[in-house]
C-alpha cells in the first residue's frame, strides 16, 4: 500500500487518478465558433486543454445565421474526432439556446475591424452585439458563469457587458491579454535561448492594443544555474525599452502581414491558458496577465477593464499587490493606456445611451459626487458626466 504522504502528493498532482467518481460534464459556450479562432479553440476545449484532462464538456457553439452551414461543419468535425471528453455539441444561431445553462463562456464573436475603420466605429458596431449577449447571459447562463471576452476591443466589450449585465458579478467577467503575455514570454525565451516554460512573471499592463505596456522588470528565467531575474540575464536596457516592447505591441500586425490573416491558433491557445489558470489556479510563485475590472490598484480608475498581474486560486483571481511602482511611474506608455481607456469609456457610455433608453447622463455638480475622484486631468474630468440608471 502506498504511504499516505505519497498519496497526498499524487492527489495534488493528478487529482483525477484518485477520484472515486468521474466529474459531471459542464457546458462551455464559444461565440463566433465558425470563425478561425473559434474553429481552433473548440477542439482544444474538447481535449481538456482549458478545464483539465478529467473534465467532460458539452460544447455550445454560437454564430450568425449566415454562418449556419460552416457551424454545422465544425459540429460534424467535432463528432468525427471522437474526443473522449466531449459529451455533446450544440450548434445554434439563437442566443438563448446558446447561453442556456453554460458555466463558462468564451466570447469570440464580434464586429471585425476593417481597413480605415476608426476605433469609435468599431465600438459603435459592437455595443448592440454585447447588449444582446448581456441579456442572454443574465437570463440563461448558470448563476456563477465565468466569462472571457476575446473579441476586440476586448476591454471595451467587457465593460459594455458588465454595465448591461448588472446581475453578473464584475469579477466573473474578464478579457484576454494573455496572448500579449505569451508573446512577451516568447520574446524573452528566444532572446535567452531557453524554453518558454522556463520563463515566468512577465506582465502586460493596459489593454490589447498598441498602447499596452509589456513589462519584464520582474520576469524570472530558469537556467542551468538556477532561477535568475531576466534583467540580470539580459543586460541590455535598450532591448527591453525598444525592441521587446515594440515587438510585443506590434506582433499582431506582424502576423497579419505575414499570413494575411489575424492570429488564430495563438489566440485560441491564449484563451485556453487564461481560463485554465483562472479555474484551476496559477502555480505558486507565478502570476499571469489578465484583463479584469479594476479595483483602483496601481492608480488605475475603478470600474474599467485593465490588464494586471494576477494570481488565481479556487476559481478566483487576485491582483498582485506590493510588487511594483505606481503605474504612472512605470512608463509613459502605461499612462497613455489609462487615458486611452478612459476616453474609450466615455465613448461607450455615450453609445449606450443611444442604444438603451434606460440609461441617461447627468452632469454632476461636483467631482466628489462622481465615481472618478482621482485626478484633475482633462480626460478624467470628462468622466465627471456620471452614468445614472433611471
Amino acid at each position: 500500500m502506498l504511504p499516505s504522504s505519497l498519496l497526498q502528493r499524487l492527489a495534488s498532482w493528478c487529482p483525477w487518478l484518485l477520484r472515486d467518481e468521474p466529474k459531471q460534464p459542464v457546458k462551455v459556450l464559444v461565440t463566433g465558433a465558425a470563425g478561425q479562432i473559434g474553429y481552433a479553440i473548440v477542439a482544444m476545449i474538447a481535449r481538456g486543454l482549458m478545464l483539465g484532462p478529467d473534465q467532460p464538456v458539452v460544447l455550445h457553439m454560437l454564430d450568425l445565421p449566415k454562418s449556419t452551414d460552416a457551424l454545422s461543419g465544425v459540429r460534424m468535425e467535432l463528432i468525427d474526432a471522437a474526443l473522449p471528453l466531449l459529451r455533446g455539441v450544440v450548434a445554434t444561431s439563437d442566443e438563448a439556446e446558446a447561453f442556456r445553462g453554460v458555466s463558462f463562456a468564451v466570447l469570440i464573436g464580434g464586429w471585425p475591424r476593417k481597413e480605415g475603420m476608426q476605433r469609435k466605429d468599431l465600438i459603435a458596431n459592437n455595443v448592440p452585439i454585447y447588449q444582446s449577449q448581456a441579456f442572454a447571459l443574465q437570463q440563461h447562463a448558470a448563476p456563477n458563469c465565468k466569462v472571457l471576452v476575446v473579441a476586440n476591443p476586448a476591454n471595451t466589450n467587457a465593460l459594455v457587458l458588465k454595465e448591461l449585465a448588472p446581475a453578473v458579478p464584475a469579477k466573473n467577467i474578464t478579457c484576454l491579454t494573455r496572448l500579449d503575455h505569451n508573446r512577451a514570454l516568447g520574446q524573452i525565451s528566444e532572446k535567452l535561448g531557453v524554453h518558454v516554460g522556463d520563463v515566468r512573471n512577465a506582465i502586460v499592463w493596459g489593454n490589447h492594443s498598441s498602447t499596452q505596456f509589456p513589462d519584464a522588470s520582474h520576469a524570472i528565467a530558469r537556467t542551468q544555474h538556477g532561477e535568475k531575474p531576466v534583467r540580470e540575464l539580459i543586460a541590455d536596457e535598450k532591448w527591453f525599452k525598444e525592441e521587446f516592447v515594440t515587438v510585443v505591441q506590434q506582433r499582431g500586425e506582424a502576423v497579419i502581414k505575414a499570413r494575411k490573416q489575424s492570429s488564430s491558433l495563438s489566440a485560441a491557445s491564449a484563451a485556453c491558458n487564461h481560463m485554465r489558470d483562472w479555474i484551476l489556479g496559477t502555480p505558486k510563485g507565478t502570476w499571469v496577465s489578465m484583463g479584469v475590472c479594476s479595483d483602483g490598484s496601481y492608480g488605475v480608475p475603478k470600474g474599467i477593464f485593465y490588464s494586471f498581474p494576477v494570481t488565481c486560486e479556487k476559481g478566483e483571481w487576485s491582483i498582485v499587490q506590493g510588487e511594483f511602482l505606481s503605474l504612472y511611474q512605470i512608463g509613459s506608455n502605461s499612462s497613455t493606456t489609462v487615458l486611452d481607456m478612459i476616453c474609450l469609456l466615455f465613448e461607450v457610455l455615450r453609445l449606450m445611451t443611444s442604444h438603451d433608453p434606460r440609461w441617461s447622463f447627468r452632469r454632476m455638480n461636483s467631482m466628489k459626487r462622481g465615481p472618478w475622484r482621482i485626478s484633475s486631468s482633462p480626460a478624467l474630468k470628462a468622466i465627471s458626466r456620471s452614468l445614472v440608471y433611471t
